[in-house]
């Protein structure tokens, strides 16, 4: 069990890395108390049952250089392999602005091979390595050293396992002819979009049920107050104020400090003076906004003229080629997208990319009224008319 903490070794091992197909990653860290990840341990393992994996300790090695990391993201004949890789590739992105090239993330691959919605690692551990995990260190604090032995096999089981996944699931992928599927899905993780957040437009992301576009402005004001000191002073959002404390707020609107006192929602964290005089001046800059200047509420649901028989026929189609290509349906089209297309919208992910040639196509037809579905038995099949 090897541990790197220089950047010698650590360049070393990427060296190797850049000779072999494909290399498997994962990473261990904490958010809980700040508003950036503080990434703790990286784990890494060659090809082969006996390929070498080591763990990388940036905390250990705090002078260690993350760059042989970053050039082996960019090295394009490995492949860089992860599980459910989003919270790892934001850390990377965030720090190194770099992305793995060319990536593979075995839990969408799962997903396009069958194996269910957001397939957990331990779950393909199980089906395809034929393994158990020892789940004790799961939820341990990883920035706390040192690392305990149950710790480091903890971690190293997250990629060492992760060798036989990908090798079968790269397999299958080839055998269905379903690779430009993923590399679809795979284009979502390594666009910087997905990892921005805009303090302006952080009032998109709070579920609110009103309207007015006066509460929307204080809303938007308060949201884009809290996600700027957050991000400028490293701290989550819950402690300067919580969803619910934001939309409180935002009904009862409080002019000075006496006001905001009262508050029921407001932890004792959103009171200090720096964050109570930015939460008063982002509600002031809200109520002092003309009113064409108001935000308006995003488009509601309700208010599509979806017809309804067309919409249960698209469900009995998507159910039909769920089960026909062995892809769970939500990964396909969501209800919602659904109900788009019944109310004759055809700006949806559902009718594009893969999508479409898996049911976005048919479900068109099925809209001109250029296919039937029938039934036999349990299964449902198209007529073409």
């Amino acid at each position: 069990m090897r541990t790197i903490t220089t950047t010698e070794d650590l360049a070393e091992f990427c060296a190797r890395a850049k000779l072999e197909p494909f290399v498997t990653i994962d990473t261990e860290f904490l958010r809980e108390r700040t508003y950036w990840s503080k990434l703790c341990l990286i784990q890494m393992a060659l090809p082969g049952k006996d390929g070498e994996a080591v763990l990388v300790d940036p905390i250990e090695g705090h002078a260690m250089s993350m760059e042989p990391i970053y050039d082996l993201f960019r090295h394009t004949k490995t492949v860089k392999v992860f599980h459910a890789a989003r919270q790892d590739l934001e850390i990377f992105f965030t720090e190194g602005n770099v992305f793995p090239d060319p990536l593979f993330d075995t839990q969408i691959a799962a997903m396009v091979c069958g194996f269910g919605e957001q397939v957990g690692y331990e779950t393909l551990v199980k089906k395809i390595a034929k393994a158990d995990l020892d789940k004790t260190s799961r939820f341990t604090d990883w920035s706390r050293r040192p690392l305990t032995t149950a710790q480091a096999e903890y971690a190293l089981a997250d990629v060492t396992h992760l060798r036989v996944i990908y090798e079968f699931l790269a397999a299958q992928l080839v055998k269905t002819r379903r690779e430009p599927w993923v590399v679809e899905e795979l284009s979502v993780l390594t666009d910087p979009e997905t990892y921005i957040t805009r303090p302006a437009e952080a009032w998109e992301k709070i579920k609110t049920r009103t309207t007015s576009g006066r509460f929307l402005a204080v809303v938007r004001e308060l949201a884009r107050f809290r996600e700027t000191y957050c991000q400028a002073n490293n701290v989550p959002r819950a402690r300067v104020m919580k969803d619910d404390a934001l939309l409180e707020l935002a009904s009862t609107r409080p002019t000075n400090t006496e006001e905001l006192g009262r508050s029921r929602l407001l932890l004792r964290e959103g009171r200090k003076p720096e964050i109570a005089e930015g939460i008063l001046n982002a509600i002031k800059v809200a109520m002092d906004l003309k009113q064409d200047d108001l935000p308006r509420p995003p488009d509601q649901g309700a208010q599509l003229q979806v017809n309804p028989a067309l919409a249960d026929l698209l469900r009995v189609l998507l159910k039909a080629k769920s089960e026909s290509l062995g892809v769970a349906p939500r990964l396909i089209a969501s209800s919602s997208e659904l109900d788009q297309i019944a109310a004759g919208q055809r700006e949806v992910a559902a009718l594009n990319g893969w999508r479409a040639e898996a049911f976005g196509d048919d479900a068109l037809r099925l809209c001109k009224g250029e296919i039937a579905l029938s039934a036999k038995g349990n299964e449902v099949r198209v007529v073409r008319l």
